[in-house]
């Protein structure tokens, strides 16, 4: 696919996790070419649509090109089959596999982007930058895990209640062609106990990049301790702290959000802006 196509969403062939998949992709600010790239990554029941013009508006503050992308199993990508279950490490293997591959399906591989990953799409990022240090120029993370707390499974929990008696099937029906395959791929894999367990903690004194960590001090799925983790490992972690904010720091404050990002983005060398 060449980057300066439409920016409407295209379905990109990938061969990643074993199979062939298509992957949703959508470029914002293609005629900025000379700019550095963000690549957005989503939350656990996140897709492209589901950022909405958030991201366009992050290309525009930051004088940045802007890639969007839905996970395999969400949005307009090939769904999950209703009988495959996630694998702990599904992550890492995100990170490790799925998004590589999508980059060389876009002949991305001489980009050092800067990632912004929200929720598991920020462990993602982690995950990303520990394990390719050289090919990214910087990370930010909106309220990402990096263990697991009581906390995220009680409000996982609570979720799955939502999906089983309210309206939410139809909500995220307009954000993914299969919201079973986006619902149950996430909330099986955080529910099951098997996954009590999981951590990246011992990844992330291998990320060398930049790092800014945003969190809102009313976050429903994680406490502010994620972030400090993040911060006590890789020390270079900026911290921004957002009150009266909750798990999406990006919907419920987005103009801060924007402006801590370019604040990170101008101390970058070289800046991006």
């Amino acid at each position: 696919m060449n980057q300066e196509s439409s920016s409407l969403p295209n379905l990109v062939p990938v061969h990643a996790l074993g199979r062939d998949l298509l992957i949703e992709c959508q470029w914002l600010g293609s005629h900025r070419a000379d700019k550095d790239l963000v690549v957005f990554l989503h939350e656990g029941l996140g897709s492209a649509s589901m950022w909405k013009d958030w991201p366009e508006q992050v290309c525009d503050a930051l004088d940045c090109r802007g890639l969007v992308f839905s996970r395999y199993g969400y949005g307009r990508s090939t769904p999950r089959p209703h009988d495959e279950k996630w694998p702990v490490g599904f992550m890492h293997a995100q990170a490790q596999d799925a998004l590589p591959a999508l980059f060389k399906a876009l002949g991305l591989e001489r980009e050092r982007p800067v990632l912004f990953g929200h929720s598991d799409g920020g462990s993602i990022a982690l995950l990303y930058a520990a394990m390719y240090p050289e090919r990214v120029k910087a990370i930010a993370v909106a309220a990402p895990h990096i263990f697991v707390e009581d906390v995220t499974i009680s409000n996982i929990e609570n979720a799955r209640e939502a999906y089983l008696n309210t309206d939410l099937p139809r909500k995220l029906g307009r954000y993914h062609q299969d919201p079973d395959s986006a619902f149950w791929g996430w909330n099986d894999i955080w529910l099951n106990p098997d996954f009590r367990a999981w951590s990246i903690r011992e990844y992330l004194d291998k990320i060398q990049c930049p790092v800014l960590a945003i969190q809102g001090e009313d976050d429903e799925y994680g406490s502010l301790e994620q972030i400090y983790g993040i911060q006590a490992v890789a020390t270079q972690t900026e911290l921004c702290i957002i009150p009266r904010c909750g798990h999406s720091p990006h919907r419920d404050h987005p103009l801060a959000v924007i402006q801590a990002l370019a604040t990170f983005a101008r101390r970058l060398d070289p800046c991006i802006i």
